[in-house]
């Protein structure tokens, strides 16, 4: 190598050496972003979880229902009549000095048709024995059949209760706005009985329960402060033999909101759980001078009586059928056979 290429070399290597070299900027990775994962809430039962960034247990249930009715009249002069109910329930726990805090809001939409309605369904708080909103009273718990008729009206009300609870017994008093309850006298224009929806009665009902070994029971007492009348019912089941065994009575002074589709009734039923999925429920009652005269603060004389049969199978988990078929026969008036087929799922 001669000394000319030597310098050219070394003089190349210098500059090279002197000049800046830019290189790609290095890709660096974002840090990915905290997630809180939703976690399960055991303490009030399955179902709840926490609802990220609190501790409160949130469990969202519901059902999807369709059912076909079949009888006298079910949609205008049609003597069948098709719907369809989807209900959402959200339940909210949380502790606190006094006790769980539970919230429930249940929301409810039923399809006739094309044209469906929705309504709040419930929707109260619950704290240390105390409820306040808009809730069903002890009335509307029943015989475990469908053809029953043990309340009147309606059992959803804006409410204020307490009941105490020790093991299994429980003891208690609610006050009841009564809007869509009985107003006595009043009848609409065909000369029927009319509601008195819009105008602010209000009820005050009592309740005691428990259960002793395999018997379970109920008593409700209440008046209608309004109507100046009351009803008691009283409710026992026991478990005897494949199934359980319900009675059931009632007794009313006059027309009130809370009971008067007769002044007294009596029923039984027998829940018969043939197998796992099959359960049969052959039910009577008997009404004493049954309907109502709105006019008069009398019961009408009529007598009435009501057998019926409702079969329940569970087809799979969550999923479930439902048959009933009932007969009424009421002095002087035509007799009337009625029932519907019902599928239901729950989640």
């Amino acid at each position: 190598m001669n000394i000319r290429m030597v310098m050219l070399t070394s003089a190349a290597a210098l500059a090279a050496a002197a000049s800046p070299v830019f290189a790609a900027d290095a890709i660096v990775a974002a840090e990915p972003e905290a997630v809180e994962y939703v976690r399960v809430c055991d303490a009030y039962g399955t179902g709840y979880f926490y609802i990220p960034g609190t501790e409160t247990c949130l469990k969202v249930g519901g059902y999807l229902r369709f059912e076909v009715y079949g009888g006298p009249n079910q949609k205008g002069s049609s003597d069948w009549n098709a719907r369809t109910r989807a209900q959402v329930q959200f339940t909210a726990k949380s502790d606190t000095e006094y006790g769980p805090l539970t919230g429930v809001i249940v929301l409810r939409n039923n399809g006739d048709n094309s044209s469906t309605s929705s309504t709040l369904d419930s929707a109260y708080i619950d704290i240390a024995g105390l409820r306040a909103g808009l809730f069903y009273s002890w009335w509307d718990d029943d015989l475990s059949g469908e053809p029953d008729v043990l309340s009147s009206y309606q059992t959803l009300h804006n409410s204020i209760r307490y009941q105490y609870e020790s093991g299994d017994f429980y003891a208690g008093i609610s006050i009841d706005e009564l809007e869509d309850g009985a107003e006595k006298g009043a009848v609409d224009r065909f000369g029927d009985p009319a509601s008195r929806s819009g105008s602010n009665n209000f009820g005050v009902a009592a309740a005691i329960g428990g259960k002793a070994g395999v018997v379970s029971y109920q008593l409700i007492g209440s008046y209608d402060k309004e109507n100046e009348e009351g009803a008691i019912r009283g409710m026992l089941f026991a478990d005897i033999g494949p199934g359980t065994l319900g009675l059931a009575a009632v007794y009313a002074t006059g027309i009130n909101s809370y009971y008067d589709e007769s002044e007294w009734t009596v029923a039984a039923e027998y829940a018969a759980k043939v197998t796992d999925k099959w359960t049969i429920t052959p039910m009577a009652q008997y009404f004493g001078n049954y309907g109502h005269n709105a006019t008069n603060t009398d019961f009408s004389s009529n007598d009435a009586w009501k057998v019926g049969v409702t079969v329940d199978y569970q087809i799979v988990d969550n999923l479930y059928a439902k048959a009933t078929v009932d007969y009424t026969d009421v002095d002087h008036e035509d007799s009337v056979t009625k029932g519907f087929f019902r599928l239901q799922r729950a989640f």
